[in-house]
């Protein structure tokens, strides 16, 4: 019912095509590494292989073509929303987040951004900027610009809001974006955001 519902709303876009479907994870990743999907939306709890795993596979160092995978649940737990930030993920939905979260979600993470539920968002970075954590030596440090990108990432911009509050295109702060997490060796703009607002580059927190 839940696969069937976010077809539903998917198709109804008309620049989102669903290509195929899986009931569980092992299934999902045969099916990723045969269709190549731009995305792939994944729940937690699976049988075979859990959300986890598979977005581990599919978006992880080791994927041989990774996919951008965006994780939707019903479960606001820690124990899920780190791990798979951490093995790639460029989203974390909550089921009750609504239709147009979701949409806005696969396309963000097929542009290169990332969107994860407000109320999760909100709590990842007041637990870090509540934190008393040691300055991280980069080996290669950030320009100003790419500083200022951090800080507008970390502020919840898309690469188009940031490219227009900067007077620069949006492929330029998609190149910008690129190059921060080469240098932060982090894997999306949540680890971005994380270290903007653990060295005071961001003003606020995301609405």
């Amino acid at each position: 019912m839940v696969r069937r519902g976010m077809r539903r709303v998917l198709d109804s876009q008309a620049d989102l095509e669903v290509v195929c479907e899986a009931a569980d994870g092992v299934a999902a990743v045969e099916l990723a590494e045969r269709f190549r999907p731009d995305v792939a939306l994944l729940d937690v709890r699976m049988p075979g292989l859990d959300g986890l795993e598979v977005t581990r596979r599919l978006a992880g160092p080791e994927a041989v073509v990774p996919v951008k995978v965006v994780v939707v649940t019903t479960f606001d737990l820690d124990e899920y929303v780190y791990p798979a930030l951490r093995y790639g993920a460029s989203g974390f939905l909550l089921k009750r987040a609504g239709p147009s979260l979701l949409v806005e979600a696969v396309r963000a993470a097929h542009n290169g951004d990332s969107l994860i539920s407000p109320s999760i968002t909100v709590r990842l970075l007041r637990q870090v900027v509540d934190a008393k954590r040691e300055t991280r030596v980069l080996a290669e440090p950030l320009t100003e610009r790419e500083i200022e990108v951090a800080g507008k990432v970390a502020e919840g911009r898309t690469n188009a809001d940031i490219g227009a509050e900067l007077f620069i295109g949006a492929g330029t702060v998609k190149t910008h974006v690129a190059a921060i997490q080469r240098k932060l060796g982090v894997r999306n703009r949540v680890g971005i955001a994380v270290w903007a607002h653990e060295m005071g580059y961001s003003t606020r927190l995301p609405s």
